[in-house]
């Protein structure tokens, strides 16, 4: 999968093309799915972030601009409110990728209006939040033991939440410092200092935009993921913690089935 990264979201600048792993005021629903992506011969599908001023008709003037472009809008996912602002991701088809830059060039044109990043879907992909992350709590949940089940989690949630990187950390003393990771992970003496400074220190230390991690407590580790240039936003954040929950749950689980299995009570 190609990703476009905007190291300046309203500039002119071209976009850099690399490369990156397959895989998100006022209430309103977390996803709305327009009409289900299609499969159409020539048409390429990408995921469009960008944010936007949190006011009426903002997100209708970037989708005519879209449309002006012969894209075609098919799904659009919230992943942050805040302070007048919203961070959206649109999943867009282009009838030709080659009309990408012209596509970013049309959507700057609307006032306040920003883009984060422009990544492709592999064909036949759909970009679909929630059943990416149904997917991957089934796999969690059908995990039998708990060396498959850390190895699932990483390798689920950076597909999931599109990270370039996922470690499970050993948080208590004298452990191992990484037992699972997925990706090309910083060394383990800096995710185990992370995880450990973030844990212990008084003050809420101020985390890195482009770092996430959530506690396994019952557990005593810690999932921590990183990724390049994009910041994790506030749903991305909370679904890095609830991975982490359920994890955290099912690990619980097959640890006491091992220890029954292994009680002298048990016949063989």
């Amino acid at each position: 999968m190609l990703e476009m990264s905007f190291s300046d979201a309203t500039s002119g600048e071209h976009p850099r093309l690399h490369g990156a792993p397959s895989s998100r005021g006022r209430c309103r629903p977390e996803t709305d799915r327009l009409h289900p992506p299609r499969s159409v011969a020539g048409v390429k599908t990408f995921v469009v972030r960008l944010w936007l001023p949190d006011r009426p008709g903002a997100l209708g003037q970037v989708a005519s601009r879209i449309g002006a472009v012969r894209g075609d809008v098919v799904g659009i996912d919230i992943l942050e409110r805040e302070g007048g602002q919203a961070v959206d991701e649109l999943v867009v088809e282009l009838p030709d990728e080659e009309l990408v830059d012209v596509l970013v060039r049309e959507v700057r044109q609307v006032d306040g209006v920003g883009v984060e990043e422009v990544r492709t879907l592999p064909d036949g992909r759909s970009h679909d939040p929630r059943l990416d992350a149904l997917e991957a709590v089934a796999q969690l949940v059908g995990a039998a033991d708990q060396v498959e089940l850390l190895d699932e989690l990483v390798a689920q949630v950076r597909r999931v939440i599109g990270a370039s990187w996922a470690a499970v950390v050993d948080s208590e003393p004298g452990g191992v410092e990484v037992t699972s990771r997925s990706g090309e992970t910083p060394p383990g003496a800096w995710l185990r200092a992370f995880v450990v400074g973030s844990t212990q220190s008084s003050v809420v230390p101020a985390m890195p935009s482009d770092t996430a991690w959530a506690p396994l407590p019952a557990a005593g580790l810690a999932l921590v993921l990183g990724r390049d240039g994009t910041p994790f936003r506030a749903r991305e954040r909370h679904e890095v913690a609830a991975f982490a929950r359920i994890a955290d749950t099912r690990h619980k689980e097959l640890r006491r089935a091992a220890s029954r299995a292994h009680h002298p009570s048990v016949r063989q």
